[in-house]
């Protein structure tokens, strides 16, 4: 068996996905409780709030998980890791914070944000630091 060299990024990776799936079963579970039928996506603001959650995370996976995994190759394990795991945390304090309250989520949003963005300059500089030893 050949060992996987990025073992720390594939955890942050699992657990941002269990976030997600926990995420996905708020909504199932709040579709339960407000008489909400799928495909419907309107309801009371409660609902809203759990559906947005799970949407906008949606949204922000896509920068999210090539910017680790670019961080990861370029950077290094270890470091993809320590910054990428803020994303998760991230995601849970921004979920929190929105099923109270809709203006309560930026703190959350913001320390994602913060993560998605040194994940993304990082691999930006990585690249093109690579790139430069290989072809300059």
């Amino acid at each position: 068996m050949t060992p996987f060299a990025y073992p720390l990024t594939g955890l942050v990776t699992l657990v941002t996905l269990a976030v997600y799936f926990w995420m996905a079963f708020k909504v199932g579970k709040a579709r339960g409780t407000f008489g909400i039928p799928a495909p419907r996506m309107d309801g009371p603001d409660d609902f809203l709030r759990v559906l947005r959650v799970q949407g906008n995370t949606t949204e922000v996976l896509i920068l999210f998980l090539p910017a680790l995994w670019l961080f990861a190759l370029t950077i290094g394990d270890m470091w993809a890791a320590l910054v990428g795991v803020f994303f998760p945390i991230g995601r849970v304090v921004y979920a929190r914070g929105y099923y109270a309250e809709a203006l309560k989520r930026s703190t959350g949003f913001t320390i994602g944000i913060l993560s998605i963005a040194v994940l993304w300059l990082g691999s930006a500089i990585g690249l093109a630091m690579q790139a430069a030893a290989a072809y300059i």
